[in-house]
Order: C-alpha cells, then structure tokens, then sequence
C-alpha cells in the first residue's frame, strides 16, 4: 500500500486531501499542531501525530516513515499575520519546509514533496491575468514571499539533491471546513453571516476578482501531483502547476450566488476598500490540464451550493 504523509492535515484544505488519498486507498498520516487545524477535521482511518513542522518529532518521523509522498500543506497562511509578525511566518513556512527537505535529504528517503503554494498572491498586482506559470513574481506580502522562498528551495534541491516535489499554485479554496472566523475565505465568511441572518459586508466596489476552486478539485489536483510523471527538473517554474478556474469571479458575484443558493434576501452593504488588496487575480491551469490531466469538474454554482449546505447542517447540529 503506499503511504502518504500529510502535513496540515487537520486544517481545511489538507483533510480534504487525506479524504481524497484515503478514497483512492493510500495508508495516510497525518501531522498537525492544531493551532489552526481541528480535530473533528481529522478522518477516522488516518493516523495522527499532533506535532508542529519544525519539531525533532516531525524531523524523525520523515526520516524513518518511509513515505512515498509527504503533501507538505502546514504553514502559516493568515497574510495579516504575516505583515505583524514576518519573523514568525518565515520560521513556519520556510524553516518547517527546510526542516522536512534536510529530513528527507539526510536519511535518504526517495520521497515526492507536493507543496501547496498560492497562484494569486505569488504573482503580485505586476501581471495582467489569467497569470500563466511563467510570468514575472513579485509578491506584495511575507506570506506570498515565503510561500515563493518555498519554491525556490524546492527547485534547488531538486536540482542539486535529485529530490522529486510539485508546486500546486492554488487559486482561491473554498467548500465544506472552511473556517468563517477570523480572516478566511470569503465564501465561509458570508455562508456564517447567511446563516446568523447578518448583512454581507463587501470592501471597496465588490468587483475585485478572484480564481475560486472547489476544495474536492484542489484535493484531487494534489493526488495527481503525487502519482503522475513529472515534466524534467529545472528552473523554479518546470515543476509549477497553477490550479484553478481560469475566471475572475468578482466578491459581490459570490455574495448573490451565495444568497440565490441560501434563498435569502440579506442586505449588502459596502465598507472601504481595504489597502494593498489585489483588484483582479486568477490564473490559466492549462499546464495542469496537459500534464497531470487536472481540469475542474465541480463549478462555482454546484460548489456553493453544497458549500453553504455543508455550514448550514453543522449549524443546525451546533444548535439541537
């Protein structure tokens, strides 16, 4: 059977790719240290190590595991926090991922690394989109810079060091787990608001885009990543791959969908536009599509329909 460590695993996105990995029959475990993942996240048939990436503990189970891919999603992925605390957000995003490299490097471990990077906030405000994966990266935050430091790693050991990885540049995630608290996606935002009967609050004009993905077509971009042949190694963008929609999908679009899906008539109303915001941001997969054989298959009416769904129930259990 082959094995699967997934770092993060507990949050949003990760354990819904240790579902995917999981339905496809892999042995999957999974490492958190719950500072944002959740425990009722985690699937009964994983097994889970509640450590951080930085960790001795994570340094030895990489490096005796023998796992066939590590999905190398744990990090910190707030970009405000990244602006507060830059020093905090490298010693995670970086120094986790050097951790696990240098785990792997020195045990020997023939191990592929499918990192998830950001295909919106690594390109920056200087492209005009659908950005392709080889177009100039200038990222406007700590979290976007460590994210692309990440890659350039990646790239350098796998050039120097022979070490199989991917780069999945995601758009915008959305779907079931998502956390409306704090700063998170917007969908999850307005599905809490929705359901707590509140107004939709949209910053500057509402027309700023974004590449929105269903959460259930990142996952299985992150499988084929994991088991597919990968193009030959090189610069930073030949193991590259954008996931996303290729639309631009405006927030005050998401927000009437959203309300046409929950059947609700909650008012809109418009705040400030908020500084350093990219206006317009999404991304062309054609790469993913010609090499890995990903495409999207759930659309954005579908996924925020079972989106909202999915939050709807759990406040209805929150609340019998």
């Amino acid at each position: 059977m082959s094995r699967v460590l997934v770092t993060g695993g507990a949050g949003f996105i990760g354990s819904h790719i240790a579902d995917e990995f999981i339905a496809k029959g892999w042995d999957v475990t999974i490492v958190d240290d719950l500072s944002t993942g959740k425990r009722e996240n985690l699937p009964e048939r994983a097994k889970f190590h509640e450590i951080g990436v930085n960790s001795p503990e994570f340094s030895k189970l990489v490096g005796t595991g023998d796992f066939d891919v590590v999905a190398h999603l744990a990090g910190q992925i707030d970009v405000r926090k990244s602006v507060a605390d830059p020093i905090a957000d490298a010693n995670t995003n970086i120094l986790g991922t050097l951790n696990l490299m240098e785990s792997l490097r020195k045990n020997g471990a023939r191990t592929r690394v499918v990192f998830t990077s950001t295909g919106g906030a690594i390109y920056g405000e200087f492209n005009t989109p659908p950005n392709f994966e080889i177009y100039p990266k200038d990222p406007d935050s700590p979290y976007a810079i460590s994210k692309l430091s990440t890659e350039y790693y990646l790239a350098y050991y796998s050039r120097v060091h022979d070490r199989e990885y991917a780069a999945v540049r995601f758009g915008n995630v959305y779907g079931p787990r998502q956390d409306p608290h704090g700063e998170a996606g917007v969908v999850a935002i307005f599905c809490g608001r929705i359901l707590s009967d509140r107004p939709l609050t949209v910053f500057g004009d509402g027309l700023q885009t974004r590449d929105y993905v269903y959460v259930g077509d990142v996952a299985r971009a992150v499988w084929l990543a994991s088991t597919k042949p990968l193009p030959e190694k090189g610069r930073l963008d030949a193991r590259g791959f954008n996931i996303g929609t290729g639309k631009g999908t405006s927030v005050l679009e998401i927000a009437k969908l959203l309300q046409q899906a929950a059947g609700s008539q909650v008012p809109i109303e418009f705040a400030p536009h908020r500084p350093g915001e990219q206006q317009e941001s999404f991304v062309n997969a054609d790469k993913a599509r010609d090499v890995l054989g990903w495409a999207p298959q759930v659309t954005l009416e579908e996924g925020l329909a079972k989106t909202y769904a999915s939050f709807a129930r759990q406040t209805k259990g929150a609340a019998a």
